[in-house]
């Protein structure tokens, strides 16, 4: 599917960016969708330089900025195989949750694809800011 890669982590999240890529036509807001690059082996200078730009450990892998359901945004964390999320994804998922977003963590990515559909297929949220922002417009 990827060449010589290993089916792992990284390939299964590839898949989910490659089935958003095909279904931004169906769902347009899938162009927000981003990876967040804070995993992989890097050496110590290059982690450095990476911390001092604000990587931090445990933040998940993939956000789409949409609020939809009554959350502000989706994060997905994607797992594969036996792997299991680490004490500081947990932590980031408990935050991430208690400031109202959604935040996942799919075992593959055919379950991270469904979670996308899922959650886009919902009501759009209304955010407080968003709709101040609206009312002023219509008061000028």
């Amino acid at each position: 599917m990827y060449g010589n890669l290993k089916r792992g982590e990284d390939t299964e999240q590839m898949g989910v960016i490659d089935w958003a890529n095909w279904n931004t036509g169906r769902f347009p807001e899938l162009k927000l969708l981003f990876h967040i690059p804070n995993g992989g082996k890097r050496d110590a200078r290059e982690a450095a330089r990476f911390k001092a730009m604000g990587v931090k450990a445990g933040v998940p892998d993939l956000c789409l900025p949409v609020p939809r359901r009554g959350y502000a945004g989706l994060y997905i964390e994607i797992k594969y195989g036996k792997n299991t999320t680490t004490a500081k994804q947990k932590e980031w998922i408990k935050a991430l949750k208690e400031q109202g977003y959604k935040a996942v963590v799919c075992n593959g990515g055919v379950e991270a694809a469904k979670e996308l559909e899922t959650y886009l297929l919902g009501t759009p949220t209304i955010l407080i800011s968003s709709a101040k922002e609206k009312l002023e417009k219509l008061k000028k």
